[in-house]
């Protein structure tokens, strides 16, 4: 004689915790390659306006000093962004793979240029991220004619520097603008056309 076992059933409580697992990791998927921005600042200290354009910009009293972002770059040379003070440094976080990234990327290599070549106290800096090897990232770079240095990072190490609560590039792609002292002017976590870029650019070149 045999006995037939009854099905087992999940617990309200197992069915639950699943669903919050699936729930997380669709969103940790998403955030990947997202251009979302609350608009409410994530931590303490988030002394900033975020306008209807997704833009964020602090106030001059009111910004957060940028931390040292240095390493190797696509390249292979070497950078240090903490050498560029004195120069408004617009960085734009990006992923070869990420195709919003790539519908932004003639606007930057155009503004750069542009603002090159109208001798502006104005720098870009790339911070390349989860990009597996360094040859996607120099293929996106001629693809568009990237003018400017991308400090590779793909394990995203370098963005863990930014203080919480400060406008940190917490999105791929995202852009932040700082001032001539090293300072966060500016971010958007979504990508930009030329006229959105101009719009975060310029008035932190108009400061005194």
């Amino acid at each position: 004689m045999s006995l037939s076992r009854a099905p087992r059933r999940r617990s309200p409580g197992g069915r639950a915790l699943l669903l919050t697992a699936v729930t997380l990791t669709g969103a940790l998927a998403l955030t990947a390659c997202s251009g979302t921005d609350s608009g409410k600042p994530t931590g303490s200290g988030g002394n900033y306006v975020t306008g209807e354009s997704g833009i964020s910009t602090a106030a001059k009293g009111e910004r957060t000093e940028a931390p040292k972002l240095d390493g190797e770059t696509v390249d292979g040379k070497t950078l240090d962004t903490t050498a560029l003070k004195g120069k408004v440094v617009v960085l734009n976080v990006w992923g070869s793979w990420c195709p919003p990234c790539r519908a932004e990327a003639p606007s930057f290599a155009k503004v750069s240029k542009e603002l090159a070549d109208a001798g502006k106290d104005a720098v870009f800096v790339g911070i390349n991220v989860r990009d597996n090897s360094k040859q996607n990232a120099a293929a996106f770079e001629e693809t568009f004619k990237v003018p400017y240095p991308s400090l590779y990072d793909p394990d995203g190490k370098l963005l863990l520097r930014f203080p919480k609560g400060s406008l940190s590039p917490n999105a791929i792609p995202s852009t932040l603008v700082l001032d001539k002292e090293g300072r966060i002017a500016a971010r958007t976590l979504a990508p930009l056309s030329e006229e959105q870029l101009r719009s975060m650019i310029d008035p932190v070149l108009a400061e005194g």
